[in-house]
């Protein structure tokens, strides 16, 4: 499955790309986060639920930033597993300057997925797999886009 989108964010191009290259800051905004460990700067493995119809699995992704070009774009690719399914992620981000403190972050992912959740239907799957990606970004801007000292609480 191939997706990809844009998104206009209401920060500095260096903030963005800070943000994107912080597991700790990333990692909560992935859709059924349960949590980090960071080997490094460009590897970490998150645990992950994923809810596609009636199936259900927890997946811990082994996450790899292959490839950078710093504050304009970088790409990643993981690998998770769960009991029943199997996942294989590539993506990438790509930020344009678009001045007066916005950036314009463009991205794609190539998503292979395997196991039970692979039996469910490309439709079932393609549009879970499609509002999971829009949460992500979502809470990446909310969170570039937060006021200074907003706890979020």
């Amino acid at each position: 499955m191939h997706f990809e989108g844009s998104q206009t964010i209401a920060a500095p191009i260096e903030k963005v790309w800070q943000l994107l290259m912080d597991p700790q800051q990333i990692g909560p905004c992935l859709p059924g986060f349960q949590g980090i460990e960071v080997e490094d700067a460009q590897h970490f493995k998150a645990l992950v639920g994923v809810g596609v119809g009636f199936v259900k699995a927890k997946f811990t992704m082994d996450v790899s930033v292959v490839d950078q070009d710093p504050p304009t774009k970088a790409t990643a690719r993981a690998h998770g597993v769960a009991p029943i399914s199997a996942v294989d992620v590539t993506s990438t981000m790509t930020l344009h300057d678009e001045g007066s403190d916005t950036t314009q972050l463009q991205w794609a992912a190539d998503v292979v997925v395997s196991g039970t959740l692979a039996s469910l239907g490309a439709r079932l799957l393609t549009s879970t797999a499609r509002k999971m990606t829009g949460q992500f970004f979502n809470c990446i801007a909310r969170k570039l886009e937060e006021p200074a000292g907003n706890t979020g609480s």
